[in-house]
């Protein structure tokens, strides 16, 4: 039920910073749980074009795609590509030659950005 609180009241914002904010995490926090290499770090890098705000992690994990998938009842971890999927214009992945890169992108509308 927290999930869901969190999710709705996530969803009904209109401060896209903060949508960028909990894109960003979600997908920091999917790279450091499902694709990590030992000595190895993820990276996290942002784009800014004249319409759109791109979030980029980049992993050392090429062979396993990320993909939502319904958590398992009560699970209190799991949605996070989900939350990705709903919040952003559009999400997925792009080979390197060393891993890969899941990006997603928000409308860059109402986007304030902060240098602190």
């Amino acid at each position: 039920m927290k999930t869901a609180r969190a999710y709705s009241s996530v969803c009904s914002s209109t401060d896209v910073s903060d949508t960028a904010a909990l894109i960003a995490a979600e997908l920091a926090a999917t790279a450091v749980a499902h694709a990590r290499v030992p000595g190895r770090d993820f990276e996290l890098r942002l784009t800014l074009a004249a319409d759109t705000l791109r979030i980029e992690v980049s992993d050392a994990r090429g062979d396993r795609e990320p993909e939502p998938r319904p958590p398992a009842g009560d699970s209190e971890s799991g949605r996070g590509l989900i939350l990705v999927e709903a919040l952003a214009t559009s999400w997925g992945t792009k080979d390197r030659t060393v891993g890969k890169t899941v990006w997603a992108e928000v409308a860059r509308e109402g986007l304030t950005i902060s240098l602190q």
